[in-house]
């Protein structure tokens, strides 16, 4: 499998506040969710919701950076979405779109520390 990605990710849980900016086609009805991140880059992100968001679906993610306790608000729109469990569980990952060059700032000096970081401790 060809890797399609444009920046390193780490995998790291993280707390997400989700508000639904666009729906694309059939928008869930609830506007703001609550879940985690599975894994982050400067170009997106693998979350998991309790709802499933369509292709397209513009998101404003308001995470916390796990280790650093750090809030930033990136702007993303879905790329593909995947049933984790029944009607339950979905994972979909995100591109970052329109997001302000600070907030990419701090991701990715936040995964070169965490990318060091780790690096460190398995050596």
């Amino acid at each position: 499998m060809d890797e399609k990605r444009r920046a390193p990710r780490i995998k790291e849980a993280s707390e997400v506040t989700i508000t639904i900016v666009s729906g694309g086609k059939h928008p869930p009805k609830e506007k703001v969710i609550y879940n985690s991140s599975k894994d982050i880059s400067i170009s997106g992100a693998r979350i998991q919701a309790h709802l499933f968001l369509p292709i397209d679906t513009l998101l404003m993610i308001e995470m916390t950076l796990k280790t650093v306790r750090q809030m930033i608000t990136v702007m993303g729109k879905v790329k593909w979405i995947k049933i984790v469990y029944g009607d339950e569980s979905y994972e979909a990952g995100v591109e970052f779109v329109n997001t302000p060059t600070d907030a990419i700032k701090k991701l990715k000096d936040y995964i070169a520390w965490k990318t060091n970081f780790n690096q460190f401790k398995s050596s």
